[in-house]
């Protein structure tokens, strides 16, 4: 901190935050100010992930161009300081929203901070990755196609057990790959508790949590954001059954039509497809948790309440996955 830190001064206390599941997240608090450090998870971990190192390159290259993310001061790389790679950043004081009814917020701030969310989410699929030293950030050829092999070894890496309706995802996944027409940054995680607003405007200060960023196709980030209009209302981002007009939030409708104006954009296909993948990647991911709390890293004290999740969400993207156009049993068709 002393080295890389611009007027650091200690002493330091370290708190690490609650939240995270993936990358331990620190808050550091030292004479000269506040910091965040995220770290690789403790234990042996899956091949390429909680590429922290990744995450710092990203935030590197866009802080410059003043899009809304932490200021990064150092990554270190050198094991004998912590035991594993980690990079320390600026804290961003602000808010952070885990209900996505926004109870706290009246009709015309719930509507202002989703529009405030597509937006930024627009803003970065806008960005062009060359300019922004990026141009090598992620492999070339089908983002989907890549993804869904990855997000496979991944599932295969940490399987703990039998799961029939993941079977029928890996094999029906990579054989209905959409087309990709776009190259945009990617965030992968883009979601309403991954940005910090400001105290008293429906203002984002930072986006969070970039470890599943990449190149690839902007349709993976929207088709993700869209999936909280269709996940029930449970206290978290999910927001279907409730009546959104009278809560002022955008339809998801009026929210596809935000994003693709800001993109300039005619519309946006049938997402069912990207709606399985989605839920494909998060059911691996949740699979990966369920991994560390066997093998006992796990970073997160509520990683055994994530871990109960899979099943349920292969049994929704196999659901999503047959409205695409899966077959069903009996070798029907919807």
């Amino acid at each position: 901190m002393s080295a890389h830190v611009p007027q650091y001064r200690g002493p330091a206390a370290i708190v690490k935050f609650a939240a995270g599941q993936s990358n331990p997240t620190y808050r550091i608090d030292a004479a000269s100010g506040t910091y965040v450090m995220r770290r690789k998870p403790f234990g042996a971990l899956l091949p390429s992930a909680h590429a922290v190192d990744r995450e710092y390159r990203l935030l590197k290259a866009l802080h410059p161009s003043g899009f809304p993310v932490p200021k990064p001061f150092a990554l270190c790389t050198d094991s004998k300081i912590l035991g594993a790679d980690f990079y320390v950043m600026e804290m961003i004081a602000g808010r952070t929203f885990w209900d996505g009814a926004l109870p706290d917020s009246n009709t015309v701030q719930r509507r202002s901070i989703y529009e405030a969310i597509i937006d930024v989410l627009a803003r970065l699929h806008s960005i062009d990755p060359a300019a922004a030293g990026l141009a090598d950030y992620g492999r070339p050829g089908n983002y989907f196609e890549r993804q869904v092999r990855r997000w496979t070894q991944q599932y295969r890496a940490s399987e703990t057990e039998h799961i029939e309706d993941a079977e029928k995802l890996i094999a029906w996944l990579p054989q209905t790959l959409p087309a990709q027409d776009r190259l945009s940054i990617v965030h992968g995680d883009y979601r309403i508790d991954n940005l910090i607003f400001a105290a008293a405007q429906p203002c984002v200060l930072a986006v969070i949590d970039w470890e599943l960023s990449t190149l690839g196709d902007p349709l993976a980030d929207l088709s993700y954001l869209l999936m909280n209009w269709e996940m029930p209302h449970d206290g978290t981002a999910g927001i279907a059954g409730l009546d959104l007009k009278t809560l002022g939030i955008p339809t998801l409708e009026e929210a596809v039509n935000r994003y693709a104006a800001a993109t300039n954009r005619r519309g946006v296909p049938d997402l069912s497809w990207h709606f399985a993948y989605n839920l494909f990647r998060l059911m691996a991911i949740v699979q990966g948790i369920r991994k560390r709390i066997v093998d006992g890293n796990a970073s997160s004290a509520q990683a055994a309440i994530m871990a109960q999740r899979v099943r349920p969400l292969a049994a929704q993207a196999w659901t999503c996955a047959v409205r695409a156009g899966a077959p069903v049993l009996g070798g029907g068709r919807t």
